[in-house]
């Protein structure tokens, strides 16, 4: 035993990594829970965020360990962001976050420095069994509710994203802006690493839930709950408009979209008028007088008509920047058509804040004509390229299925 725990101690020492513990009033768990960390590791950053209690009289006990005070209470996600600067400036390339509410089990290191081992490039999360654990309803509930918005945003399926054992690779993170401060920041920091295509896995671990008499939470549930809602609508709002997309189209090479859209195009489970709905949908959405939200839009129209999603966000993408001035081009002198005022721009006067207000109409009616337009013609051209090349489905020629 004492071999093993040797060397697991010197494997921290061997990666550089250091255990972060974040503490607020837990004068009754926590010598206990640095004296299980310093069964495996001396190397600890203790970040103590304004304590009232015998937190202080507590720590003068451990004068070797790393100690940041703060003067008053600054939140969880303040204190781990600060830990974060001076575990870098320590020299530390990992850091593993743990409560000190004595919920976690020190033992559990071990699995953290075996996954950072495979994969050191990727933040692991601890992964909680909340029923077998007793976890509260209320837990439950919002343990829940923030892995379903961690999927809305990023895409990833995490089991667990409220756990605070956690081992982040430090230098990943340093260049990211991060705006939250308090119990939050624990789902903002896995929501922007993934959307810098950091990976973010799931690491089983233990959680012990004292009886409720004994517990002791810093969790406000009105207040915090409020903050962390409104931080999940901000960021499923970047998700949709800029950050989903974005990390969709940015793995895609033109081998993978030639692949994508013959796979959805020609896929058997849905019928030609889906397909064809699906593209008109997504070029009409890509000329739109919407921009920034044109792809939100068309994945939620796809979404409420059960139409091909991914048909639809790749064909709205159109509106791409070298695509942008020819869909504004085209637009406005198809509104000109329209209105009588012939096709063409005049030039000789310039493209002046007046000129755009006084011809803003045009431009709007013109794109709305030219986005219907544009979903006839592609509509069309889908539809005989499907009874073209597109297999009979099973049931015969005339059978066709349902949608997505």
């Amino acid at each position: 035993m004492e071999k093993g725990i040797m060397s697991l101690e010197a494997k921290f020492r061997q990666h550089k990594c250091c255990v972060i513990l974040p503490t607020f009033n837990n004068e009754a768990s926590l010598a206990s829970v640095i004296d299980d960390v310093l069964s495996y590791t001396d190397q600890i950053i203790i970040i103590d965020d304004g304590s009232t209690d015998a937190t202080s009289s507590i720590l003068a006990s451990y004068p070797d360990l790393e100690i940041i005070r703060f003067p008053g209470n600054k939140g969880k996600g303040y204190a781990l962001r600060k830990a974060f600067i001076r575990a870098r400036e320590n020299g530390y390339k990992y850091g593993i976050s743990m409560d000190t509410d004595g919920q976690h089990f020190a033992s559990d290191l071990e699995a953290f420095i075996e996954a950072m081992e495979a994969d050191p490039e990727t933040i692991m999360v601890g992964a909680r069994n909340m029923e077998d654990a007793g976890a509260p309803g209320k837990s439950n509930f919002g343990f829940k509710f923030s892995n379903f918005w961690y999927t809305i945003t990023t895409g990833i399926k995490l089991p667990d994203t409220q756990c605070g054992f956690r081992l982040y690779p430090l230098d990943r993170l340093k260049n990211i802006k991060f705006v939250s401060r308090r119990f939050e920041f624990e789902v903002e920091v896995i929501v922007r690493a993934a959307w810098r295509k950091i990976p973010v896995k799931a690491v089983p671990v233990r959680v012990f839930y004292p009886p409720e008499e004994e517990r002791v939470s810093h969790f406000r549930p009105f207040i915090d709950s409020f903050r962390i809602s409104i931080l999940n609508t901000v960021l499923v709002v970047l998700a949709l408009l800029f950050f989903r997309p974005y990390l969709f189209f940015s793995n895609m090479t033109w081998k993978k979209f030639k692949a994508l859209i013959r796979k959805e195009l020609f896929n058997p489970e849905e019928s030609n008028r889906v397909k064809v709905a699906s593209v008109m949908l997504g070029a009409f959405m890509g000329v739109a007088p919407v921009w920034g939200w044109q792809m939100a839009i068309a994945l939620g129209f796809a979404i409420a008509f059960k139409l091909n999603k991914i048909l639809t966000l790749a064909v709205s993408n159109i509106s791409i920047p070298p695509m942008i001035p020819l869909i504004l081009y085209l637009s406005y002198i198809t509104g000109g058509i329209v209105l009588g005022k012939g096709a063409g721009i005049q030039f000789d006067k310039g493209i002046t804040y007046e000129f755009v207000t006084e011809n803003l109409f045009q431009y709007v009616l013109g794109s709305l004509i030219f986005g219907v337009i544009l979903a006839l013609v592609l509509g069309f051209i889908t539809y005989i390229v499907l009874l073209l090349f597109r297999k009979p489905v099973a049931g015969g020629p005339g059978h066709q299925s349902g949608g997505n």
